[in-house]
């Protein structure tokens, strides 16, 4: 390592395993340019997926576009060179983009495991806070509170030669880098698995006295049975009907909002509206499925940003002293990659609507390039 140039991260440990490392930021930044754009311009296009939640979505999108579209690009050229190339000053802007970007995702993580949680315990406040305007305001908040955060770090972005990378510098920025590692990675990230084991722990409640509910209903007489069964039909019936009008396939897998109470709930969807009634269960077909589907993929997303930053962040904490090789830290930093590309492929997989939204997009450019 050139410990004179502070642009350079030659070592000769590393000369052959940049050629992987420059092959895999490549295909990052190409399969998540592509996806990412695609994935907002599915978003553009499909009524269905313009929903309140979804808008939490395209942020960490967008979040994944300024890492693999304006900034992968100049990591796989100082891995290619093994030096920096575009300066102190840009150097800098790199650096605290990088973090705000990684902020970005984290918040909107969290965001994203709360706003499913407030849908099955309080409908209304979810309406409230992710009103239009809620929504726009949390949106902007997400990439205020990043700026905010990494901004003061401005003196102290450096190169750092081990991961071939513009970061804050490990020393000079303490303590309040410790502070915001702690916070974003440590409090962000739990807060994100406790959210989605309450999510969990509530879903299977209501599974439980949805069963114990049909249970209870084989039990009675045919004559009460056919009574019940009227008096519910006729209740909901009324609800039915002031929710005439309301485009119910827009809640499919995207956000089909699926309320549940300790006694039972019934549902009357809309792109995401849901309207709850204790001690009656009368909901759309598959709802509780798809809420199930959109929260697992949710859940998905998460696993996928925490295993890809945690031998990176292992890593630095173990090896303060630098005995690690500089290619072990090369290859974790690498991992870390993976986060900005991988979600679209989720969705994708995981998700029926954006799977289909993807199609038509594809269809469509297609049919333009054909008709060139």
């Amino acid at each position: 390592m050139n410990d004179s140039d502070p642009f350079s991260c030659y070592h000769p440990s590393i000369v052959g395993y940049r050629y992987f490392a420059v092959t895999w930021g490549i295909i990052v930044s190409l399969v998540g340019t592509s996806g990412n754009v695609l994935t907002v311009v599915a978003y553009a296009l499909d009524k269905k997926l313009q929903t309140r939640f979804n808008l939490l979505i395209i942020n960490l999108t967008l979040a994944d576009i300024l890492y693999c579209t304006f900034l992968q690009p100049f990591s796989v050229d100082s891995y290619l060179h093994l030096y920096w190339r575009s300066g102190e000053t840009f150097c800098r802007v790199f650096g605290m983009l990088l973090f705000v970007s990684n902020s970005v995702s984290i918040i909107n993580l969290c965001l994203i495991a709360v706003s499913r949680y407030i849908l099955i315990t309080n409908n209304k406040l979810f309406d409230r806070i992710f009103c239009k305007l809620g929504a726009t305001l949390i949106l902007l908040a997400t990439w205020m509170a990043g700026f905010a955060s990494f901004a003061p770090l401005w003196p102290v972005y450096v190169l750092v030669p081990k991961v071939c990378t513009c970061s804050f510098h490990r020393i000079k920025g303490r303590p309040y880098t410790t502070i915001l590692m702690g916070f974003y990675f440590v409090v962000g990230l739990s807060c994100v698995g406790i959210f989605y084991l309450l999510i969990h722990l509530k879903v299977k409640s209501a599974s439980k006295a949805l069963d114990q509910y049909k249970l209870a209903k084989t039990k009675n007489t045919k004559s009460n049975a056919s009574s019940d069964k009227s008096g519910v039909n006729s209740k909901f019936h009324d609800i039915e009907l002031e929710d005439s009008g309301v485009d119910t396939a827009a809640s499919s897998e995207i956000i089909s909002e699926h309320v549940t109470s300790s006694k039972a709930t019934v549902t009357s969807q809309s792109t995401d509206y849901v309207r709850s009634a204790p001690g009656t269960v009368s909901q759309p077909k598959d709802s509780g499925s798809d809420f199930k589907k959109v929260t697992r993929m949710c859940f998905v997303v998460f696993l996928f940003f925490v295993v890809s930053y945690i031998p990176f962040l292992l890593l630095n904490i173990f090896d303060a002293k630098n005995a690690a090789p500089q290619v072990l830290h090369m290859i974790a930093a690498n991992l870390t990659w993976l986060n900005s590309c991988i979600n679209p492929i989720l969705y994708a997989a995981m998700n029926r609507q954006f799977r289909e939204s993807y199609r038509r997009v594809f269809f469509l450019i297609n049919s333009k390039f054909r008709g060139i």
